[in-house]
C-alpha cells in the first residue's frame, strides 16, 4: 500500500490550491491515487493538528500553520529538484520523484546550504517558484497556456506542469523546455489540437497537452 505522509497532503493541497485558496478534496484523491475514504481520514487528523480547515463536503483551506508547513515543504522539494537537475544531471522527468524521497528526511540546515551551492535560485526546473528561507515566495512572471495563443503568434517556455513523469518525457522528445520558442502553426477546431513549431521542426499536440505548458509573448 502507498504510504502518504501528511507532507504530501500538504504540497497537493499548496500548488493546487485555486484563487480563493481552496482545493477540492476529490482532487486530492485524484492526484494522490487514492481513495476518497483516505482523504478523508487523514483531513480529520490534519484539521486537529491545525493545518486545515475542513468541512465535509466543502473546499479544503490551509491555516496559517498549514501555509507555512505547506511552504518548507515545496521548498525541500523544489530545491532538491534543482540540485538533482543542474548539479547531478538528471533530466527534469525523473528528479520530481527522487525530490520526493529526499525531501522529507532534510534538515534546514542541508536545505540551506543546498540553496547555497546553488547560487539562491528562485524557479526549480520546471519553472515553478522555490519559496526562500522566510517564506517568500518569487513573482511569477507573466504566463498563459499555449493553449491560448493564436495561429502565427510565437511565445518562449517558462513554465511546464510537473504532475506527471510521462507527460515531461513527452514533451522533451519535442524539444519542449524552459526558454524555449513555440511558434503556433495551425489550431484545430474540432478538437482544439494543435500543430506547433519547435527549432524548425513541427509537431501535432493536444489540446491537454497545450494547457499544460505555459508560456511568455514574445
Amino acid at each position: 500500500m502507498q504510504n502518504i505522509s501528511k507532507e504530501d497532503y500538504l504540497s497537493i493541497i499548496y500548488k493546487n490550491k485555486d484563487v480563493n485558496g481552496e482545493i477540492r478534496p476529490n482532487l486530492i484523491a485524484e492526484k494522490l491515487s487514492i481513495s476518497a475514504a483516505a482523504v478523508t481520514d487523514m483531513f480529520k487528523k490534519m484539521s486537529k493538528e491545525g493545518l486545515i480547515k475542513y468541512k465535509k463536503y466543502k473546499g479544503i483551506t490551509l491555516t496559517e500553520s498549514g501555509e507555512t508547513y505547506a511552504r518548507l515543504i515545496v521548498r525541500r522539494h523544489r530545491l532538491w529538484e534543482m540540485f538533482l537537475y543542474q548539479i547531478v544531471g538528471l533530466p527534469w522527468d525523473k528528479v520530481h520523484e527522487e525530490a520526493n524521497n529526499l525531501e522529507h528526511s532534510s534538515s534546514d540546515i542541508l536545505i540551506n546550504r543546498l540553496e547555497e551551492i546553488l547560487d539562491f535560485p528562485e524557479y526549480d526546473p520546471h519553472g515553478d517558484p522555490i519559496p526562500s528561507r522566510k517564506g517568500k515566495i518569487p513573482k511569477l512572471k507573466k504566463n498563459i497556456p499555449l493553449s491560448d495563443l493564436n495561429e502565427g503568434e510565437t511565445a518562449k517556455v517558462i513554465r511546464v506542469n510537473d504532475y506527471d513523469r510521462k507527460f515531461l518525457n513527452y514533451i522533451s522528445q519535442l524539444g519542449i523546455k524552459l526558454s524555449v520558442p513555440i511558434t503556433v502553426k495551425q489550431k484545430r477546431d474540432f478538437d482544439k489540437s494543435m500543430e506547433i513549431e519547435i527549432s524548425s521542426k513541427s509537431w501535432n499536440i493536444s489540446y491537454t497537452l497545450a494547457q499544460n505548458v505555459f508560456v511568455e509573448l514574445k
